[in-house]
């Protein structure tokens, strides 16, 4: 009796997502181990989170009543 090699759908998805976690693992053990580059801030494309700081405006006269009563309201249900 002869008998049909054929993969099923669930060991063909098994065998993709097992392919697909072992060239992640292999990327991921490349990353770790490749030397790390100096990085210069002037030149990156995101800027830096105190020059983010120093963009904003100054908060409004009215922004900070409402922070003031609000802490005030909660002091008071304390």
């Amino acid at each position: 009796m002869r008998t049909h090699a054929t993969i099923s759908g669930s060991e063909l998805l098994l065998g993709m997502i097992a392919i697909r976690l072992a060239v992640l693992v292999l990327v991921g053990w490349g990353l770790t181990l490749l030397p790390r580059q100096a990085r210069d801030p002037e030149v990156a494309c995101i800027s830096s989170p105190t020059t983010r700081l120093e963009a904003q405006p100054p908060a409004s006269l009215a922004g900070s009543r409402i922070v003031d009563a609000a802490l005030d309201d909660m002091h008071l249900h304390d």
